[in-house]
């Protein structure tokens, strides 16, 4: 890539999140990603090179070691011109969503990440590629001692979390979708969850054609969730012969066969990197099931109280990101007091910052403390460091998403070395992907705590008050049915 030759026609707006914007190129499989700001927050060109730096470190030596070389796409730091760069800027502006034009993009600088554009990576030109990115969030109940509250060992975060979303305004409806299930590794559960995905996609479930956004929110007021539209898209991959009839039915059957390959893709192995495969603590610590769910509620309403738990074959990718999400081995609670112990530590002694590497580097000898796992406390600076910066990394993977990459191919055009998933009626080469590993910051777990408290206290009294309606109700009835003694 020559930066003294590019030409901002040739990009386009491609998304943002809170911290960074990403444009794609649009002839090559790739994408620049640039930093955001607010506008009365300025940083330096060198500090801003540093912390993409930082980025790119964490990625190829840590999040790699955990998750396999070839799902961790770290990049590299590029310097472009500043001319291309705010030609750019002025060029997407109109495409952003107005609610995420609080901050301005990166354009002072000069530096960028370059990285594959996974929507569109791994095929050969001219195929068809279908990219389904999920946001699949925790997939365990946290099993501390220092939680408080005993629903916490009842009902996940994902589940609690969207009452006070749908509260807030921030989505319409509540989301019958539960980590916990996509996670058990049972196929009726994750099918279960990736039909309420398809559901309701919220900022979990995004789905590309041929690098082209086609359902999903684009942001939190625009969202493509049509679901016969999506069923229209999809039908010459899954029924290429166009042998299906329209209408509910047809929509009904490849959402099935998307359903089908998604599930078999993340249960699947594609990867032999021995370092992916790291164990941390046992799945079976804390509860296997969710009570919010709406798959145990049905199975309850049905009469049946045992749930189902294949567990997850250990070299696939959600095995993976389960494993590195339970670093969280004390939950925020346990790990808030620790926080304070390292914040009264630099208060007294703020050289010490850099030594203490709060902020990296992120090398080898980092990656073997967070492999640490000894739960003993002795009081010391550097334990409580070393458990808060586990939190940080399972949080990463927490709220990582998954890219899967699926093209179709003939029978005599399937390479043995890619993976082939079947459907009834074609079959797929597809890839794994693992991307929005930034390291949470350490700055943030002040506010991860007291969002820990709200979310948990609104769901208390949203679901109590719920429960005092149906009472009351009851009670209602009862008041109606007045009993008549007539005397013998």
């Amino acid at each position: 890539m020559d930066a003294e030759k590019m030409d901002e026609n040739e990009w386009r707006y491609h998304g943002e999140g809170n911290k960074s914007l990403v444009v794609s190129h649009r002839k090559c499989c790739i994408v620049l990603r640039f930093l955001k700001f607010s506008p009365n927050r300025s940083k330096t060109p060198e500090e801003i090179f540093h912390h993409l730096q930082n980025i790119v470190h964490f990625g190829k030596h840590i999040m790699k070691q955990f998750f396999g070389e070839k799902y961790v796409h770290y990049g590299e730091v590029v310097h472009l011109s500043l001319d291309f760069v705010r030609q750019l800027c002025l060029k997407i502006q109109s495409e952003r969503p107005e609610s995420r034009c609080d901050k301005d993009m990166d354009a002072l600088s000069g530096y960028a990440m370059c990285l594959p554009n996974l929507t569109r990576l791994h095929f050969p030109e001219h195929r068809p590629i279908l990219c389904v990115e999920i946001k699949p969030k925790c997939g365990f109940l946290p099993f501390s001692s220092h939680v408080s509250q005993e629903i916490k060992h009842k009902v996940c975060r994902y589940c609690m979390h969207q009452h006070l979303k749908v509260a807030k305004g921030k989505w319409k409806r509540l989301s019958k979708y539960c980590p916990l299930d996509l996670f058990s590794g049972n196929k009726q559960r994750m099918h279960f969850a990736l039909r309420s995905l398809l559901q309701e996609a919220q900022n979990n479930l995004k789905i590309f054609k041929n690098g082209e956004l086609i359902y999903g929110c684009k942001d939190n007021e625009d969202s493509l969730s049509d679901l016969n539209e999506l069923a229209h898209h999809l039908k010459p991959f899954f029924f290429p012969s166009n042998g299906l009839v329209s209408g509910p039915h047809c929509t009904r059957t490849i959402l099935k066969e998307l359903i089908h390959v998604i599930t078999v893709t993340l249960l699947s192995s594609t990867d032999d990197c021995k370092a992916g495969d790291v164990k941390t603590v046992p799945t079976s610590q804390g509860r296997s099931y969710c009570e919010a769910s709406a798959f145990t509620k049905e199975l309850i309403r049905n009469g049946k109280n045992k749930m189902e738990t294949s567990g997850l074959p250990r070299d696939c990718l959600l095995y993976k990101t389960l494993q590195v999400q339970m670093l969280d081995l004390l939950d925020i609670e346990g790990i808030y007091p620790l926080h304070n112990r390292v914040e009264q530590y630099l208060e007294e002694f703020p050289e010490e910052r850099s030594a203490l590497e709060i902020d990296g580097p992120y090398n080898e000898s980092f990656y073997e403390k967070l492999l640490d796992l000894s739960a003993e406390d002795d009081g010391t600076v550097e334990y409580a460091l070393r458990k808060v910066q586990q939190y940080r990394v399972a949080m990463t993977a927490k709220d990582c998403s998954i890219m899967i990459a699926l093209s179709p191919c003939l029978q005599d055009e399937c390479s043995e070395q890619r993976p082939v998933v079947p459907t009834s009626k074609s079959r797929f080469t597809f890839s794994l992907s693992v991307l929005d590993l930034d390291l949470k910051p350490y700055e943030s777990i002040h506010h991860q705590y007291k969002l820990d408290g709200k979310i948990v206290n609104y769901y208390l009294k949203n679901t109590q008050a719920k429960d005092d309606s149906v009472m009351s109700s009851l009670l209602k009835e009862n008041e109606n049915c007045t009993l008549v003694l007539h005397k013998m």
